[in-house]
């Protein structure tokens, strides 16, 4: 009797040591609350749309008449429509590019719709993409250009103040932003109010970014900005749809800012052990140019490219930014439209049926011995829980037992990036017979992984982790995708 009152005594303190395991402390960097809700995103629209669309420009030079703008059937709606039906969380237009022609009535120039033929000068576009997007269900950003071809003060201190009523108008009357957009292209030729000529400025200084940022801040505390700099979203690099294999959302930040340019394998690799949190987010054309031009309507990318676009964005820790430039209707052209809701009818087959419903699974260590932390979490459907081992513990595994043979070529992995990113690199392995067989491998995971590899028919996975801090893995996923 006394030995089972021993026994129920030390089962009780080993079920209050597990209760009590302490989950594991942040490590280096990690991301503030906006950047984590911008990380819940993963695909959403560019809206490349001036009067470049009339003139079949890339660049304007800032001399384009308001009367250049003048679209036929200009509708948002269809806009937000296909942008929800093509599997996108939100749209960022282009409020003002580089030819400083301006998509809503600024009272800050006369270099806007509201001097163009379309409504008679009434309309507004930002408006009117504000009540689309909130129909159906979207969020909406902005893209500011920092550099103006068009306006005389260019160059000046006066042009900053310029520029800042303009960013206070957009995040002021259009309601919740979710990303505000800093480009990195900044000074050159241009038109500057008649003058033609070459103004160049040191874009490290010349905006005085701490306190153009304070305005976003301000007005709209929960919107990431996005520049080669960050401060919240760093631009990958290059503009092809790629991310880097090695791709860290860490970085070592001090010498960022938009425009920085010549550090692009730091753009896209981050840095291993950076101070700060600046993930990539990935911009790509699904034509190859960023504005409409009729003679690349059978340039339209291909399924096959936009499935590797999402594998080396989405699927290599960045969110993936994807233009669709309305035409001189001011629609996103049918063409475009056919290959978005392809590429929709791709992904839905591709991943729909998780091999790992219904699987087993089990862990090299587990911290504390805790459930709080068992490897079933990484199976369940919250991104909130997680699998993690002891504090010493960097190098371990998991386990998928599947209980029958399956054909798999695809698995994600992500972690919980609010902790840190810490796995630098894993391996996966399936049982051949009585041995495992490496099938695939990678370098770094952060909030989410999609490695394809050669099919392959197995009845258990092992997925090997060596890491910087013990490994907190939120998610496991395992799909037989299409060829």
């Amino acid at each position: 009797m006394k030995i089972s009152k021993i026994i129920i005594f030390l089962i009780a303190l080993i079920q209050i040591s597990c209760s009590e395991t302490t989950p594991p402390e942040p490590f280096g960097a990690i991301p503030s609350q906006r950047q984590q809700e911008w990380h819940k995103m993963k695909y959403y629209a560019f809206i490349h749309f001036s009067p470049n669309t009339f003139t079949n420009k890339e660049w304007g030079y800032g001399d384009e008449s308001p009367a250049d703008f003048n679209p036929t059937e200009l509708d948002c709606r269809q806009w937000a429509r296909v942008a929800k039906e093509a599997g996108m969380e939100g749209i960022i237009i282009t409020a003002k590019h580089h030819d400083g022609f301006c998509l809503w009535p600024s009272a800050f120039t006369e270099h806007s719709i509201k001097n163009s033929p379309w409504k008679d000068g009434k309309g507004d576009i930002l408006r009117e993409l504000r009540n689309a997007c909130d129909e159906y269900g979207l969020k909406l950003g902005v893209y500011l250009s920092p550099w103006d071809r068009n306006h005389e003060a260019y160059g000046t201190p006066e042009y900053i103040d310029y520029y800042r009523n303009q960013l206070r108008e957009l995040l002021t009357n259009y309601g919740e932003i979710f990303e505000v957009w800093f480009d990195g292209a900044n000074g050159g030729d241009g038109y500057y109010g008649g003058s033609n000529e070459i103004r160049k400025i040191d874009n490290k200084t010349y905006y005085d970014w701490p306190n153009t940022r304070k305005i976003v801040r301000e007005l709209q505390p929960m919107a990431a900005m996005f520049s080669d700099g960050g401060p919240d979203i760093r631009w990958v690099g290059n503009e092809r749809g790629y991310a880097n294999e090695t791709n860290w959302s860490t970085i070592n930040g001090g010498n960022l800012y938009p425009g920085v340019g010549g550090v692009n394998k730091q753009l896209q690799n981050g840095d291993e052990d950076g101070d700060t949190w600046l993930p990539a987010e990935v911009d790509v054309s699904i034509r190859p140019g960023w504005f409409y031009h009729e003679e690349q309507d059978s340039l339209v990318k291909s399924v096959d490219q936009l499935v590797d676009i999402w594998l080396h964005s989405v699927g290599m820790n960045s969110n993936l930014l994807l233009n669709l430039p309305p035409d001189r209707r001011g629609l996103i052209h049918q063409n475009d439209v056919a290959r978005l809701m392809e590429f929709k009818a791709y992904r839905d087959r591709a991943f729909s049926v998780d091999l790992t419903d219904g699987a087993s699974i089990n862990a090299s260590n587990v911290r504390g011995k805790s459930s709080k932390f068992s490897p079933d979490l990484v199976l369940d459907d919250s991104a909130e829980t997680y699998w993690s081992t002891k504090d010493e513990i960097t190098s371990a595994s998991l386990e998928i037992h599947f209980g029958k043979t399956v054909e798999m070529n695809t698995i994600l992995i992500q972690e919980n990036i609010a902790l840190g990113q810490r796995v630098k690199s894993f391996s996966v392995e399936a049982l051949m017979g009585k041995e495992y067989v490496e099938i695939t491998s990678g370098t770094t995971i952060g909030n989410r992984r999609i490695v394809q590899f050669e099919k392959t028919a197995s009845s258990i996975v092992r997925i090997n982790i060596e890491a910087k801090a013990c490994p907190v893995i939120s998610n496991l996923e395992v799909y037989l995708t299409p060829n």
